[in-house]
C-alpha cells in the first residue's frame, strides 16, 4: 500500500511549505512529483511562486501550460494525471486523487487555520484508512518543523 502522511500547516503557508518538501523529494530523494491543486489559477500561482520563492534555488518544474509533462521533474496540475512517472504526489488545496495506489507517497498539505480545509483532511484520512494505505500525520511545530502525531 501507499504511504500517505497528511501536513497539518500551522505555522506556514502552503507556499512556503511545499516547495521545501519538493526539494526534498528530487534533491535528496532522487524522485520526480504530482502537485495536484484544486484550480488551474492555483496551479498557475504556484507555477510562478515555484521560479521566485528563492534567488539562490531553482526547483525544475512545469505544468500544462509549459507542456513537456514527461519531461518534468515536477508537474503541477489540476487534473489527476502523472505524465512524468512521478513517484510522490502533493495533495494541496482539498484536492483528491483516485491514483494515489501508483504512488510510492503521498503527502498531503492542509491549512490547519482554515476549518473546510481541516474537514476535508478528515474526510481523506478516513477513506485512505479505509482502503488499507499507511498513514501518518504530522503537525507544524512552533519553529517551522514537523512533528508526528498519529499513525494508521
Amino acid at each position: 500500500m501507499t504511504e500517505i502522511r497528511f501536513y497539518h500547516l500551522t505555522r506556514q503557508p502552503l507556499e512556503e511549505a511545499l516547495p521545501v518538501m519538493l526539494e526534498r523529494t528530487v534533491e535528496r530523494d532522487k524522485r520526480r512529483a504530482v502537485v495536484l491543486a484544486s484550480s488551474t489559477e492555483r496551479v498557475e500561482a504556484l507555477n510562478a511562486h515555484l521560479w521566485t520563492y528563492d534567488e539562490r534555488k531553482f526547483l525544475p518544474h512545469g505544468s500544462r501550460a509549459d507542456g513537456f509533462g514527461e519531461q518534468q521533474p515536477i508537474w503541477l496540475c489540476v487534473d489527476d494525471e502523472n505524465p512524468n512517472r512521478a513517484q510522490v504526489l502533493f495533495l494541496t488545496d482539498g484536492a483528491g486523487s483516485d491514483r494515489v495506489g501508483e504512488y510510492v507517497l503521498v503527502c498531503a498539505l492542509f491549512d490547519g487555520n482554515d476549518a473546510q480545509a481541516v474537514g476535508t483532511a478528515r474526510e481523506q484520512w478516513q477513506a485512505f484508512k479505509s482502503a488499507g494505505h499507511d498513514l501518518t500525520y504530522w503537525q507544524q511545530t512552533t519553529r517551522g518543523g514537523w512533528e508526528k502525531k498519529a499513525s494508521s
